[in-house]
């Protein structure tokens, strides 16, 4: 565990080290940007928009036997900013954008393609790791704004819907603009920026480190997938704490 800690750090520093040559691998980048962001927009807001819905209708019959129904708003706003958005978005990316990273570059190394690189003096990092970290920082981010406003969306559909619920469209986003600011939005876009930077690191790494044939690169997809979801969750809890205290 130690090992694979230091040797993602040393990564992540390398690709730093790279920024500089990032004008170079723009193309690249924007390609990577088109997977990760617009390819898969369409699954992103399909699943906020039942996140949001989901959320409504859990606590949605629960506030309005109370007589609470005017909070149900603010209730769903904040917990997509703050939690569900960032996560479940950063979740789907790690299983769709890091398990494809990590096979692309695992079949790289198996098949002498990173050793070729090296021969020719292009250095790996310059040319694989830094375009698709930059484009899964750039691109996650807005994937979740988009699945923010998705997720509002679904839960005002099942709040105005629902018999159990049913209060007005306006009467919603009344709560909700009540009850989340800008600050709310920022912090779950500053876990979306770490998330990505945690699944680009994993995938590359575990795509440089595999060995065998596709056994091997089965495996380094697996650890890839598995260690960034791992990561994600453990991240979030510290990132949250931070959070809070920044808030106070």
């Amino acid at each position: 565990m130690f090992q694979n800690i230091g040797e993602l750090l040393l990564l992540l520093w390398r690709t730093l080290q790279a920024l500089p040559a990032a004008k170079r691998q723009m193309r690249k980048t924007f390609e990577q940007c088109f997977e990760i962001g617009n390819a898969s927009l369409l699954m992103a807001c399909v699943l906020a928009l039942f996140i949001g819905g989901v959320l409504a209708l859990q606590t949605g019959p629960v506030l309005a036997q109370r007589g609470l129904t005017g909070f149900i708003g603010q209730i769903v706003g904040l917990s997509l900013c703050k939690e569900l958005a960032p996560v479940m978005m950063a979740v789907l990316i790690a299983g769709r954008i890091g398990s494809a990273m990590a096979a692309e570059i695992g079949s790289m190394t198996v098949y002498q393609e990173i050793d070729a690189l090296r021969t020719m003096n292009i250095n790996p990092v310059h040319y694989l790791v830094l375009p698709r970290l930059l484009a899964i920082t750039a691109s996650l981010p807005i994937l979740v704004v988009f699945a923010m406003l998705v997720g509002w969306l679904g839960g005002a559909l099942v709040s105005v819907y629902n018999y159990q619920i049913a209060i007005s469209f306006e009467a919603y986003f009344t709560s909700l603009r009540e009850g989340v600011d800008s600050l709310d939005v920022l912090n779950g876009l500053i876990k979306s920026a770490v998330f990505a930077v945690v699944i680009g690191l994993v995938a590359c790494h575990q795509g440089l480190q595999t060995i065998g044939g596709p056994r091997g690169i089965g495996r380094s997809v697996t650890k890839a997938v598995v260690n960034s979801i791992v990561l994600i969750l453990i991240l979030d809890y510290f990132l949250t704490r931070a959070l809070i205290q920044l808030d106070r």
